[in-house]
């Protein structure tokens, strides 16, 4: 039977080191929640905590109403799935799958029964005679993730399972994961740092910088509605530029430094008239405009994608946000009237209803209804 976890103000150190500094949170029971950020951000750490693999020196995590900090790992009834496969060279499909049953002394009709069926769960039933070596990547992922959760677990951990996996293989195992973890409906904890595997599979995401999380939300409302400017750069890209706020009576509009002004709708009350902010507009939101009727740039490289073409742009210094890796346009060809060249000068307009605009210094959401955690 699954669970839901409450996680109360949690605190992890390493002597005198910080790694995380106190993080509160909530995973719903049957739910697919990932932990998504860059390394070092502190996801395997909580992961961990949550096995019981490490020590917890301060808060709570509870699984519903039973506190498990002191609960030692091997009672916890976590299924838990590594980035290194970890199955029994050894021993078969499904004597590897059959293992934990063993542990748990299940009577062999049991064990048969419920081996059978998650064999069949994740498509592996055709190779339960082979060896590991006789398996493909994802074959013997599919075996780790048959083994991890035969045993019926309240809680599946799965700590970067894709990632030893070449790009093609880790779309289809994603996908499986994802059925499978509905199929059974075990509530998971997912660590990945790869952006768009998270987005594909979660029901939330919970991107995390230095051991705190900076937005728990649905992966729509992650991509469109970013909490703050690193999630809006972390989570796929975002072009970033200076402005201002402009308020007239119920009007408002954001202008931009060279002085082009857009009128905007879906303001928070907080954006306050004259008040500097940064305006965040993906790739994917510009269109070609006639001049005057957006802002201005010069095309510097191109790159063809097939589908798309991704162009590098440069505007004047003073309109962006400095230390910006790139400031790119990406055009889709479906839909395209003027393919530009390396050189033109270009003027681009941001859709309004689809940008987002940030505090000055990029600590929040200055969009109407954009919350830290949903």
């Amino acid at each position: 039977m699954s669970v839901a976890i409450h996680i109360d103000n949690v605190i992890k150190r390493y002597g005198n080191l910080t790694i995380i500094p106190g993080l509160t949170e909530e995973v719903h029971n049957g739910e697919f929640f990932t932990l998504l950020g860059p390394s070092g951000c502190g996801k395997t750490t909580l992961l961990r905590m949550i096995a019981g693999f490490n020590s917890i020196e301060s808060g709570e995590i509870r699984f519903n109403d039973q506190c498990i900090n002191d609960l030692p790992a091997h009672r916890r009834n976590i299924g838990m799935v590594f980035q290194s496969y970890a199955i029994f060279p050894h021993l078969t499909v499904r004597e590897n799958v059959e293992y934990g049953l063993k542990l748990r002394k299940i009577p062999r009709d049991e064990m048969k029964k419920k081996t059978d069926r998650i064999l069949d769960v994740v498509q592996i039933t055709e190779y339960q005679d082979r060896l590991p070596e006789r398996l493909s990547g994802g074959q013997q992922q599919r075996v780790a993730l048959a083994r991890a959760i035969v045993i019926h677990p309240s809680v599946l951990l799965m700590d970067e399972p894709l990632s030893n996996l070449d790009a093609k293989l880790r779309i289809e195992m994603r996908s499986a994961i994802r059925e499978v973890q509905k199929q059974v409906g075990i509530t998971t904890i997912y660590v990945t740092h790869d952006q768009e595997e998270a987005l594909s599979i979660s029901d939330r995401i919970a991107v995390m910088k230095k051991g705190e999380i900076q937005q728990t939300a649905r992966p729509h409302t992650i991509y469109t509605r970013p909490y703050n400017v690193f999630v809006a750069t972390f989570i796929g890209h975002s072009n970033l530029f200076r402005g201002r706020i402009t308020r007239t009576g119920s009007s408002a509009a954001v202008v931009f430094n060279d002085g082009w002004t857009l009128p905007m709708q879906g303001l928070s009350s907080e954006a306050a008239d004259g008040q500097e902010v940064i305006i965040a507009v993906r790739p994917e939101e510009f269109s070609i405009q006639p001049a005057g009727q957006g802002i201005t740039c010069q095309v510097h490289s191109q790159v063809f994608l097939g589908k798309y073409i991704n162009y590098g742009l440069t505007f004047p210094s003073e309109m962006l946000v400095e230390g910006q890796a790139a400031i790119e346009y990406s055009q889709d060809l479906g839909h395209a009237e003027q393919i530009l060249s390396v050189g033109d000068t270009v003027t681009l307009r941001p859709n309004p209803a689809k940008i987002n605009v940030f505090s000055a210094d990029g600590s929040h959401s200055l969009m109407e209804g954009v919350v830290r955690n949903e």
